[in-house]
């Protein structure tokens, strides 16, 4: 299993519409064999912050989704990104 999980900067009146953009991508990642969980949400105090969260059963299944990544306007509106991917040996209850 991988987890990759971050943050993305963009303009903060830009944030509400980017989001909205990728709705139809979280839907598509949800959707994918392998895919576990996909978030992107905003941050509730700073106002140029999205927060990244995705669940994967193998490193396979999300290169294959990779190809389905952000329009390029959405790419060219994160101004700064922070994401980072864990490669998890086990899980257990908290």
């Amino acid at each position: 299993m991988l987890i990759i999980a971050g943050s993305l900067r963009v303009e903060p009146d830009a944030r509400d519409a980017y989001l909205a953009e990728s709705a139809q991508v979280i839907a598509q990642a949800r959707a994918t064999a392998g895919c576990l969980d996909f978030l992107l949400a905003a941050d509730p105090l700073d106002p140029g912050r999205i927060h990244v969260y995705e669940r994967w059963e193998s490193a396979e299944q999300l290169a294959a989704f990779r190809g389905s990544g952000p329009s390029d306007q959405q790419e060219a509106e994160i101004l700064d990104a922070d994401v980072q991917r864990y490669l998890i040996s086990g899980v257990e209850a908290p």
